[in-house]
C-alpha cells in the first residue's frame, strides 16, 4: 500500500513525470468525452474503434520509412504522422463503402477494422526485420505506454484535444443537427458530407493522440464509456456533452493517479476500468435513467395504479347503489363487492387495503364492510371523473367501441396532470361531462370484466 505521503505527492502533481501523464490524460479524456458524445447520438460507437485499429499500418509503415531514411524510426512525430494518416485512410474506406454500395455502417466499419488491424499486426512483424533498426516497443501503441511521455507529448495532446475540444463547440449546431436527423440536414441544404468528414476527422485526432495514453485497442472505452455514463444523468445535449467531458478529464486524471501509486499496473488499463466504475455508478444511481431510481420510479407507479383502481371501483360500487344521483353519498360497503370489481388475489387486496388505510383513505368499519373517509372519497371522485372524461374523448376522437374503452383508458389515466384535464374539458365542454362525475360510456358489468 503507498503511504500518505506518496498518495499525497501524486494529488498535488509535485513528480514531474506524474503531473505530465495526469495532466495528458486529463485533457485526453475531456477531449474524448466532447466527441465521444456525438459519436454516441450518430449511432457510431465502434466507429471509434474502427478508426484506432486503422491507425496501426501506419506506425508500422511510419518506422520503416524513417528507418529507410536514416533515423531509429522511433520519433513519436513522425509515428503518430503516419499513425494518422492511416487512420485518415481507414475513415475514407468508410465514407466509401458507404457511398458507393448498399451495406450499412456497421459492415464497413468491421471491414475497416479487421482488414486494417491485419495489415499492421502482418507489417509490425515485417519491420522487425529491417537492417540495422529495432522495432521493439512499437508494440505498445497497441496497449498503450503512458509511462515513457515526455513534454513535448504532454504539448502535443494539449493542442491537439484543445484544438479538436474548441471545432467541437463551435460547430455544435451542425454536429447536433447531423447526429439527430441527416436527412432534414441534407434536404435544408447542409454539407451533411463535409461535416460527417469532419466529425470523423475529430474522433480521428482524438484517436492517434490517445494511442501512447490509453492504446489503440482500450481508446474506444475513452471516447465512449464517458459519453454514456453521462447520458444518465441528463436529457438534455449540452449539459451531457459537458458532462461527458468531465467524466473524461476525471477517469485520465485518477486513472493515471491510481497507475502512478501502483507502478505494476498500466496507466490506459486503470483509466478506462475507473471510466468503467463511474459508467455503472451512473447505470445504479442517476436520477433520470439509473437502475435504482426508475425501480423506485416503477413501484411508486405501481402503488398509484392500485390505489387509483381500488378509489374508482369503490366509488363505483356507492355509484351502483344510488343510482339516481349525480354523485352518491359516502356510505358503507361490502368487501365482496370490491373483489368482484377487479381480480386482484386476497393477498394483493389485503396490500391495497393496507396502504389506503396508511394514506388516510379509509375508516374504521364493521367486519367484511368498508368505508372510504373523507379525503378518500374526493379522491375516488377525481379518479373516477379523470378516467371517464379521457374514457369519452377516447370514443369521440379515437373511433374506439364503448366495450373496450375502458382498457384503453386505463393504460392512460394514471398519468393524466392537472393540464392534460383542463385540455379533456375543453375539448368535452358540451354534453355529459357538464355533469359533476360524467356517466360511465358503457354498462357498468362490461366494465368489470375488461378491467
Amino acid at each position: 500500500m503507498p503511504s500518505w505521503e506518496e498518495i499525497l505527492e501524486v494529488v498535488l502533481l509535485q513528480n514531474y513525470n506524474t503531473r505530465l501523464v495526469v495532466l495528458s490524460t486529463t485533457l485526453l479524456g475531456i477531449a474524448a468525452g466532447l466527441i465521444g458524445s456525438f459519436l454516441l447520438l450518430r449511432k457510431r460507437s465502434l466507429m471509434g474503434d474502427a478508426l484506432s485499429h486503422a491507425t496501426l499500418p501506419g506506425v508500422a509503415i511510419a518506422f520503416a520509412v524513417m528507418v529507410s531514411l536514416g533515423g531509429s524510426g522511433k520519433a513519436l512525430p513522425g509515428l503518430l504522422l503516419g499513425a494518422t494518416l492511416s487512420g485518415v485512410a481507414g475513415l475514407f474506406t468508410m465514407l466509401l463503402i458507404r457511398r458507393t454500395t448498399r451495406l450499412r455502417d456497421d459492415v464497413a466499419m468491421g471491414f475497416v477494422l479487421s482488414v486494417f488491424f491485419g495489415v499492421g499486426v502482418a507489417s509490425l512483424q515485417m519491420v522487425q526485420g529491417l537492417p540495422g533498426a529495432s522495432a521493439a516497443g512499437l508494440e505498445s501503441f497497441i496497449y498503450g505506454k503512458t509511462a515513457s511521455m515526455v513534454q513535448s507529448d504532454f504539448f502535443l495532446i494539449a493542442i491537439v484535444a484543445g484544438i479538436a475540444s474548441l471545432i467541437s463547440l463551435l460547430f455544435l449546431k451542425e454536429f447536433l443537427l447531423l447526429c439527430f436527423d441527416d436527412g432534414y440536414a441534407g434536404a435544408q441544404g447542409w454539407p451533411t458530407f463535409a461535416l460527417d468528414v469532419l466529425l470523423l476527422g475529430l474522433v480521428t485526432a482524438v484517436t492517434v493522440i490517445g494511442l501512447q495514453a490509453v492504446g489503440l485497442i482500450l481508446i474506444i472505452a475513452f471516447l465512449i464509456t464517458p459519453a454514456t455514463a453521462a447520458r444518465f444523468w441528463t436529457h438534455r445535449l449540452l449539459p451531457m456533452m459537458l458532462l461527458s467531458a468531465v467524466i473524461g478529464g476525471v477517469s485520465g486524471w485518477l486513472g493515471a493517479g491510481i497507475s502512478a501509486l501502483t507502478p505494476e499496473l498500466p496507466a490506459g488499463a486503470v483509466i478506462v476500468l475507473v471510466a468503467a466504475v463511474l459508467f455503472l455508478i451512473s447505470m445504479i444511481f442517476a436520477p433520470p435513467r439509473g437502475v435504482i431510481p426508475r425501480l423506485v420510479r416503477q413501484r411508486h407507479l405501481r402503488r398509484k395504479v392500485d390505489r387509483q383502481h381500488f378509489l374508482r371501483a369503490a366509488f363505483e360500487i356507492l355509484e351502483a347503489e344510488a343510482p339516481d344521483r349525480d354523485v352518491p353519498s359516502n356510505s358503507p360497503f361490502p368487501l365482496a363487492a370490491l373483489r368482484s370489481k377487479r381480480t386482484w388475489t386476497p393477498h394483493e387486496l389485503r396490500k391495497i387495503l393496507k396502504i389506503a388505510r396508511r394514506e388516510d383513505h379509509l375508516e374504521p368499519s364493521e367486519p367484511r364492510m368498508l368505508r372510504l373517509s373523507e379525503a378518500g372519497f374526493g379522491e375516488a371522485a377525481r379518479v373516477t371523473r379523470n378516467h371517464r372524461l379521457w374514457e369519452t374523448y377516447l370514443i369521440r376522437y379515437a373511433d374506439i367501441a364503448p366495450s373496450h374503452v375502458d382498457r384503453d383508458a386505463d393504460l392512460v389515466e394514471h398519468i393524466l396532470g392537472p393540464e392534460l384535464v383542463e385540455e379533456l374539458e375543453d375539448f368535452l365542454e358540451r354534453g355529459p361531462v357538464a355533469a359533476p362525475i360524467p356517466p360511465s360510456p358503457h354498462p357498468i358489468g362490461k366494465e368489470a370484466s375488461s378491467s
